[in-house]
């Protein structure tokens, strides 16, 4: 491989011959000198060649031909190629990007790039026709060095907490959740459905005695939704405990995991969140304030807001005001919404013992969106296997799950985290489009 230095690290080099690749930015073509910005994956630098417009015609140099046919060179380049540049490197306060240039030397054309489809100013559904394109943007970027990092704390508190990583099978021989927004798939000689979440999966290693476990992976839903936080392939962070009292223990783990996070992510990009996305990033404070779902309807009702439904979920609306409220009260980003009806939670969370009208279960809501449920399961078979006939579900069909909880299994509790709800808040974009690499919906597969 060429030996090449990243734009990154040119600050730390003492003036002198470097070697540097990267695509063509802009390029300010004036009489008597040129300018290329040149962007890798790592920023952009100045690039500066003294242009040649002309030859004497008494006689040519091969200094002056080759001059002159550099500043050729440069005038037909076109925004997006790829170019290899050698050159002599300066410091200088004077330029504004960094307080360096480099002066080309000889510039070698890796890949010439067409006239970009996209400009500033596209349509999103334009941008994710040509994501490839849009992503070479400096804030798309950054959106994807934020995830890694993001991740990576995760992983570091998981491990740190001595849990153990998993990897569940996306292929599954029934539903986990509900039928009604499930993927079939032709499997041989039957059918088989993409996972809805790894939710069965991680309780299963709860009776196999692994404690704690962790998975960042793909979850697939066939929602017909055209929301700016619905995709039909999403990445699910999934995490789940044994030996738990309540919700409240996951709670915990959960709040604990997040402040670790947004440390990471603050400690390393906070600076260029800024810059780029105009966001003063903030570590969140424990514990993350608590609210009863019935108790958050009736503050926002109190506010001026009444949820349609008294017994459904909090709409996007309810969000937003208990949100604000939250906020104005407390001076937190995050809010925990506990205790679920029944009604409207899964057969496998556990019910309230002197109340089975509701569940130990909450909905993580940041900055006005739910971004995460969570709740203690219930671990005993005779109550799961009622709770599932209650919600029209056949025990037969539940067969290889209840198995889970026949053999000795600890109360247990977890919780399921959107990944890209979470960098859309954060970083206050409108879209998870804009924070999935590739998105998919209900009219997208490509690219």
């Amino acid at each position: 491989m060429t030996s090449r230095t990243l734009i990154k690290n040119l600050a730390a080099l003492p003036d002198g011959p470097v070697s540097i690749t990267g695509w063509v930015d802009t390029v300010r073509d004036q009489k008597k000198v040129q300018f290329i910005i040149l962007r890798d994956e790592s920023g952009a630098v100045q690039l500066v060649n003294p242009a040649v417009r002309e030859l004497d015609p008494e006689g040519v140099s091969v200094g002056a031909a080759e001059a002159f046919a550099l500043t050729e060179q440069i005038s037909a380049l076109s925004h997006g190629t790829f170019l290899t540049v050698a050159g002599e490197l300066k410091h200088d306060e004077r330029v504004k990007l960094g307080g360096l240039e480099v002066k080309i030397g000889s510039l070698d054309v890796v890949s010439e790039a067409l006239e970009t489809p996209i400009a500033a100013d596209s349509s999103l559904d334009k941008r994710m026709d040509w994501r490839f394109l849009d992503l070479r943007h400096p804030k798309q970027h950054l959106i994807f060095r934020v995830q890694t990092t993001f991740e990576h704390a995760l992983r570091q508190y998981w491990i740190d907490n001595d849990f153990i990583e998993i990897h569940t099978p996306k292929l599954m021989a029934s539903a986990s959740e509900s039928r009604a927004e499930l993927f079939e798939v032709g499997y041989f000689d039957t059918t088989a459905y993409l996972a809805q979440s790894p939710q069965f999966f991680k309780q299963m290693a709860q009776p196999a005695g692994f404690g704690k476990v962790f998975e960042i992976g793909p979850a697939f839903r066939a929602d017909p939704s055209f929301t700016s936080r619905h995709a039909t392939e999403f990445t699910s962070i999934d995490a789940e405990i044994s030996w738990v009292d309540s919700h409240e223990d996951v709670m915990r783990m959960h709040e604990e995991l997040l402040v670790a996070a947004f440390t990471a992510v603050k400690a390393k990009h906070g600076a260029e969140i800024a810059e780029l996305f105009g966001v003063e990033l903030e570590v969140p404070t424990t514990p993350f304030p608590r609210i009863p779902l019935a108790e958050a309807k009736q503050i926002v009702a109190d506010h001026g807001y009444v949820v349609p439904r008294a017994d459904a979920d909090m709409d996007p609306e309810g969000e937003r005001r208990i949100s604000q409220y939250v906020k104005e009260t407390y001076g937190h980003d995050f809010v925990f919404l506990t205790d679920y009806a029944s009604s409207i939670r899964p057969f496998y969370h556990m019910r309230h013992a002197d109340d089975p009208g509701l569940t130990n279960s909450y909905d993580l809501i940041y900055n006005g969106v739910e971004i995460s449920t969570g709740a203690q399961r219930e671990h005993r078979i005779d109550v799961l296997i009622a709770q599932a006939k209650e919600k029209g579900l056949e025990p037969e069909e539940l067969g290889f799950y209840l198995d889970f909880f026949r053999y000795g299994v600890p109360p247990h509790g977890g919780f399921g985290m959107g990944l890209a709800r979470v960098l859309m808040l954060m970083l206050d974009e409108h879209s998870i489009r804009e924070t999935t690499f590739l998105f998919r919906g209900p009219a997208r597969l490509l690219p």
